[in-house]
């Protein structure tokens, strides 16, 4: 086979296609971590082998052609590669497949990366893998398919001019034409002795086994560096694997694109009066096929700032991170799986009501393709929102999962989970010492939270403070819960009880939350379709348990347990006043502690150096686009940096005169020289002394010919010499050019892509 052209062995084809199969095997396994099951699989490696089909059916084709085959087979496999959930029994495609076949090419990027991994099926997702593995493999195969130069040609360029068969092949069939040749090779000596046939031979079996040599040192060396490459990387992600500790994922989608900012809009708490007041007989939403004990939750908030209790702003991770709605929402969740249908009504507003650990959202009516498109969900309190608002009409079927409440007995003995919980500011300072006291008698856990709702539960009064009731004002601020505890009976709903609860709660160091939505009063029938109203609206408190997660808690009084008399002030009746004697001592009580055990809720203080992170963020930024417009001249400068390295270091002294003349060629050829490929040094030099104004090339071409074909081969002085006036040469080349053309040749392809068996180096003048 020549070393530049002809059909390559299947062996070798194999291998190539091999290679780049396992080399894209690896991007698909990759996927791993994004996916909740192995579908990714399928349309990873099934659209590699449709890829590496298309590459070996097309390779003796156009790029046009097969460029236009493999938009078809996206088209036609795409259906049960990556989307049989839309194809017809799974393989045929629909007209559905075809539009988001179409509409993903460009879409299903940004849909991965704006989702929270692992990511369902289902949703459209597999169009990534798919389409990346099927143009990669058209892609990488093509290029290992036509690729011409074969493995360890670079050693053997200087014999390719020499010992061509096509060149011995045109010899023979024109001796004229051989002698000429000949002449013209011996002219060139000039003084040099002209060299013996037998010399020449020997000459020529030495300079075949120096070059066979080489080819077997380079293949060894490319080897052992391969080995050491693999082992090194493969040791590196080893030790990595085994000293990086789980953390947190941030991502940097979730600091330069939002999915959605849910604390532009006020809390939901702030309107549980407005509820109770205007729309206690509207029908604001109806459920059906709801579970017993299940409840209906619109919001859920754990920040409070001494005004409001509202979602915490505190990025991924946290109540106010809302992410994309999704088909394999709340894996982690256990219970019984359900179904429920949901009607809005007069109900307005982005929040949108779920039951359980929701699963799925699938939205129908007129507005559904709104309300899919801008609907996002928080995994972590399990609250839904859409951008697009409620409105009268829209309905949904919600997929979820109703976890079974465990009960006291189950919880003795477990602890409190320990969770980060949003800093909260502004809480009167009588709660502490009321939390203490009334949790004085509790030991485990379960007792202290329960404790806390029936101090509440038990001791307070219900009112809504609507017309014919006793007063109680509304809100949640830090001026009513003081002064919900500052009378001599505590009066109040659900807002102010359930917060009172909530901060008494975290003042003892339990992770505590409240929620805002629905359930069904005791002797409603479960299963039938429940209506949800401002009556029968509710706020309740959630509890953290280790192992068992959120435990609700409703400290509100009955709604008939209302005070007797609306003023609650003791009349002055004054007695005369009698001396008592001094009560005995008494041993304090111990109670427990009024501060909250350190739960990494208080952040650390401000140390001064609140400037470094911008500076370091957008220094980063700035030393990245530095690093990104560098890297282009960086890896270009390594390549034809190694290449000289390779000439200037070549075993045999003739091949580094051969190699320091092919560096001044490529020089020149980076440079928009016109150097034909395969001309002698003669007529190369002619063009570049011509296109540079450089008359030395032509000496120093006529000096290349003799140390490469003289008797014997050339001293380490004299390619020292060599290399040196080829520097001078190519500083004077570009010197006489100006700066863009000088940038343009450090990043040309030009001398590359004359391939390393030209045979230039061994052609005579």
């Amino acid at each position: 086979m020549s070393a530049a052209s002809g059909a390559r062995p299947a062996r070798i084809l194999a291998l190539d296609l091999g290679a780049a199969a396992l080399l894209l095997s690896v991007s698909i396994v990759g996927f791993a971590p994004s996916f909740d099951g192995p579908q990714y699989l399928v349309a990873g490696f099934g659209g590699l082998a449709l890829g590496l089909a298309l590459a070996w059916a097309g390779r003796r084709g156009g790029v046009l052609p097969l460029a236009g085959a493999t938009v078809g087979a996206y088209f036609v496999c795409g259906g049960a590669l990556a989307l049989p959930h839309t194809a017809l029994l799974g393989v045929i495609p629909t007209l559905d497949t075809l539009r988001q076949l179409a509409v993903g090419v460009v879409t299903s990027w940004k849909q991965l990366l704006t989702t929270v991994p692992p990511v369902a099926a289902g949703d459209g997702h597999l169009v990534v893998p798919f389409i990346l593995t099927l143009v990669g493999g058209v892609l990488t195969a093509s290029l290992a398919l036509r690729a011409t130069a074969g493995v360890g040609a670079g050693p053997r360029a200087r014999r390719a001019g020499r010992d061509d068969p096509a060149r011995r092949r045109a010899a023979r069939r024109s001796p004229r034409a051989g002698h000429r040749a000949r002449r013209r090779r011996d002219g060139v000596a000039g003084a040099a002795p002209r060299v013996g046939s037998r010399s020449r031979r020997r000459a020529g079996r030495v300079g075949g086994a120096s070059d066979d040599a080489a080819v077997r040192s380079s293949r060894t060396r490319r080897l052992v560096a391969g080995g050491i490459v693999l082992a090194v990387a493969a040791g590196a992600g080893a030790a990595t694997a085994a000293v990086a500790a789980p953390g947190p994922r941030y991502i940097l989608r979730d600091v330069v694109v939002p999915p959605f900012d849910v604390t532009q809009y006020p809390s939901p708490l702030q309107s549980y009066r407005r509820y109770v007041r205007d729309d206690a007989d509207a029908t604001l939403f109806t459920v059906t096929g709801l579970p017993e004990d299940a409840r209906i939750r619109l919001a859920t908030m754990d920040a409070y700032n001494g005004i409001v209790y509202n979602v915490a702003d505190d990025g991924a991770g946290s109540s106010s991170a809302f992410t994309p709605v999704r088909s394999n929402m709340s894996p982690q969740a256990q219970g019984t799986t359900t179904t429920v249908r949901v009607e809005i009504g007069d109900l307005t507003g982005v929040w949108v009501p779920d039951v359980g650990a929701a699963r799925e959202f699938a939205f129908d009516g007129p507005r559904a393709a709104d309300l899919a498109r801008t609907a996002h969900f928080n995994d972590a309190t399990g609250t839904a929102v859409a951008a697009a608002g409620l409105r009268s009409g829209d309905a949904y079927t919600l997929t979820a999962v109703i976890p079974d409440l465990p009960s006291d007995a189950a919880l003795a003995g477990v602890p409190f989970a320990a969770l980060k919980m949003p800093k909260q500011s502004g809480i009167p300072e009588k709660i502490a010492d009321l939390a203490s006291k009334a949790v004085a008698d509790a030991e485990t856990p379960i007792e202290r939270a329960r404790a806390l709702e029936s101090a509440l539960h038990t001791d307070g009064f219900f009112s809504h403070g609507l017309e014919g009731e006793v007063i109680s004002l509304s809100g949640h601020g830090a001026n009513r819960i003081t002064a919900l505890f500052g009378g001599d009976q505590l009066i109040g709903d659900d807002e102010q009880y359930a917060v009172a609860m909530a901060l008494m709660a975290t003042q003892l160091g339990m992770p505590a939350r409240v929620v805002m939505g629905w359930h069904p009063d005791a002797g409603e029938q479960a299963g039938s379709v429940f209506t949800a109203t401002g009556d029968n609206l509710h706020a309740w408190v959630e509890i953290a348990f280790e192992g068992y997660g959120w435990v609700p808690f409703d400290p509100t009084p009955d709604e008939d347990n209302t005070p007797n008399d609306q003023n609650t002030k003791p009349r002055a009746n004054p007695k005369p006043q009698v001396l008592q004697p001094p009560p005995p001592a008494q041993e304090p009580a111990d109670l427990p502690p009024a501060i909250a055990e350190d739960r990494d809720q208080e952040d650390e203080e401000a140390n001064g150096i609140d400037w470094l992170g911008p500076v370091l963020l957008y220094g980063g930024i700035g030393v990245g686009v530095l690093a990104l417009l560098a890297a282009p001249f960086v890896v270009m400068g390594a390549v034809k940096g190694a290449r000289r390295a390779r000439r200037r270091g070549a075993p045999r002294t003739a091949d580094r005169i051969s190699g320091g003349w092919d560096e001044l060629v490529d020089s020149a050829v980076d440079l928009r020289a016109p150097v034909v490929a395969g001309a002698t040094r003669a007529e190369s030099a002619a063009v570049v002394g011509v296109a540079f104004d450089q008359p030395r090339v032509s000496a120093l071409a006529t000096r290349a010919d003799v140390e490469v074909y003289g008797p014997g081969d050339p001293a380490p002085e004299d390619v020292d010499a060599f290399w040196a006036e080829v520097d001078d040469i190519v500083g004077g080349m570009r010197g006489s050019t100006p700066l863009w053309q000088r940038l343009r040749a450090r990043l040309s392809l030009r001398s590359l892509r004359r391939g390393s068996g030209r045979g230039r180096s061994g052609a005579a003048s």
